[in-house]
C-alpha cells in the first residue's frame, strides 16, 4: 500500500497538552477502525503550528475521507516515493 505525509495546519499544535493529543489520537483511532484496514495511521509529528502525519493506505481518497471523518485538517497529502536516511550514503 502507498504511504502518504499528511499535513496538518493546526495553530498552537505544540501548545496542546497531553490530554488534548490523546483525545485526538483517540478520535483518529475511532474514525480509522471504521474504515477499516485499508488506512492505517504509523506516527505523527507536532510542531509548534503544524502535525506532520504518515499514513498507509490504498489511496488517497481515503486520507481525505479520514480527515472529514475526523474533522482534522489535510492541508496536504503527499505520497511518498521513496525513503532514505544514512544508510543511503553507504
Amino acid at each position: 500500500m502507498p504511504k502518504y505525509v499528511i499535513e496538518r495546519e493546526i495553530p498552537g499544535a505544540g501548545s496542546l497538552s497531553q490530554a488534548d493529543l490523546q483525545g485526538v489520537s483517540q478520535k483518529s483511532c475511532g474514525v480509522l477502525q471504521n474504515m477499516g484496514p485499508q488506512i492505517q495511521w504509523v506516527q505523527s509529528y507536532v510542531t509548534d503550528d503544524k502535525v506532520y502525519c504518515i499514513y498507509i493506505a490504498d489511496n488517497e481518497d481515503l486520507i481525505k475521507q479520514h480527515a472529514e471523518q475526523g474533522g482534522f485538517p489535510a492541508n496536504s497529502i503527499s505520497e511518498v516515493r521513496g525513503i532514505i536516511d544514512p544508510t543511503t550514503s553507504e
